[in-house]
Formats: structure tokens, sequence, C-alpha cells
């Protein structure tokens, strides 16, 4: 019977950071023992992975790509790099591995061959946001990436809305970037004048900025000029006062 090893899943960075103040020591060092990660891309992995101990060592690991774009068939080829008991560190492009991310299916094909999974410790940006944003933090619910086209992108914010209302839970979700401010912009649009929503944008970096109001509030800011720009962000939604 083939003696698999473990697949690690190692938390990185929201952005630029010292390592010692997002990641504990238990995660750097257990990262900096392997010589196999399967990453979601390459450049960044090792600017990571050279930030929290590895400089030097880069042309000694092997790298292996999980995105968007790999076939399923290259995925499940990657039960190979765990023969021999050798153990795999799993690295997203920003914050947990396998959380609005590609690598939950290397996670998945863990489990399905009997593959030990292991998750360390690191900061969640999805969870930062909900414990700043003064909202129901014990009935919640993650709703990724709403459409791209604004048509069913408001469809799916005036649903999230109807759902807050009926059940009380915070909606969670997340946006590319570029895309920000047309997603506050068609939260304005589409909410409620009293639905409270907390904008986190540059969690847990210097110019970290977390604030939450009613829909009317972020109206009147954005009539004043208040942009949210291209900053890595987390939008949290709640249509209920009852918490």
């Amino acid at each position: 019977m083939m003696e698999y090893g473990k697949l690690f899943l190692i938390p990185s960075f929201l952005g630029e950071n010292e390592p010692d103040d997002v990641l504990p020591r238990k995660t750097i060092l257990t990262a900096c023992s392997l010589d196999c990660f399967v990453v979601e891309e390459l450049r960044t992995a090792r600017r990571f992975l050279s930030a929290i101990g590895l400089r030097g060592r880069i042309e000694d690991i092997e790298f292996h790509e999980l995105n968007e774009h790999t076939p399923v068939s290259e995925i499940e080829s990657y039960v190979s790099l765990f023969e021999n008991g050798r153990n795999v560190g799993l690295v997203s492009e920003a914050g947990l591995p396998a959380v609005a991310d590609p690598g939950a299916s290397l996670v998945s094909l863990a489990h399905s061959k009997g593959i030990g999974v292991v998750p360390l410790v690191g900061p969640s940006s999805l969870m930062l946001a909900l414990m700043a944003s003064g909202m129901n933090g014990q009935s919640f619910a993650f709703c990724g990436y709403l459409p791209v086209k604004a048509d069913e992108r408001k469809r799916r914010l005036k649903e999230i809305e109807k759902l807050s209302v009926s059940s009380g839970q915070s909606q969670i979700f997340i946006e590319t970037p570029y895309r920000n401010d047309s997603m506050l912009s068609d939260i304005l649009m589409c909410c409620r004048p009293s639905t409270m929503l907390s904008i986190a944008a540059d969690i847990t970096m210097h110019s970290e900025t977390i604030c939450s109001k009613p829909v009317s509030g972020w109206a009147k800011a954005v009539s004043e000029g208040f942009r949210i720009g291209k900053r890595p962000c987390v939008f949290v939604l709640s249509a209920s006062n009852v918490f």
C-alpha cells in the first residue's frame, strides 16, 4: 500500500506585510520545512516563500501550478507528489488556501485518496471583515464573487438583501479590485437606504480602512467624492437589525 505524505494548507499575506505581523511561527516553520508546493501563481508564491525564510533556497523547491485554467487531469496527477511520504504545501494568491480559491480541488482530491489535510493558521480577510463590521457574527453567509454582468449582479444584490431581511444573516461578498466602485454604485442603486454595508479594504495592511454605515450614508460619501479604488476589499451587508 502506497504511503502518502500530508497536504499542508499554508495561508499567505493579504498584502505587503512582515511575516511575523500576520503569520504564527508554526505556520512559517512548517512552510520552510517543505520542498514541494502547489501554488496559484508562481511569481507570487516565490516572493511569499522568500519573505518568510526561504530566500536563497527557492531554486531547490519544486513548484506546480493550480489555477482556474489547470485541467482536471493535471490536478489528478498531483497525487504522485505525495508518494513515499512526501509532504506538500498548498499556497493561494492571498489569504487562506481553498477558500474562494481553486486549490479546493486539490484538497478534495487529497481526501478521496486518504491523504491527510492539515490547515495552518493565518489571516482570513472574510472573517476579519466580519469581525470588524459590527454585524451578525452568529449567522452569516459567504456569497463569493457576484455576477460580472451588471443586470445579473443587480439582481443578485437584491436577492442577497432579501435573504438578509428574512434570515437576519450577514452577507459577505468580494469583487475584483478594479470593479469595486462599480459594485458600490450598484449597491447604492439596488439596496434600501437603511441596509447596513461594511467596506473593509486593505485588511492587515498599513492602509487598512474598515467602515460600516447605512447605504444612505455611503451614498452621501460617494456624492462627496469617496471611492474605494483598486484595493483588495470585502463587502458585508446586513438588512436586518436582529442580531
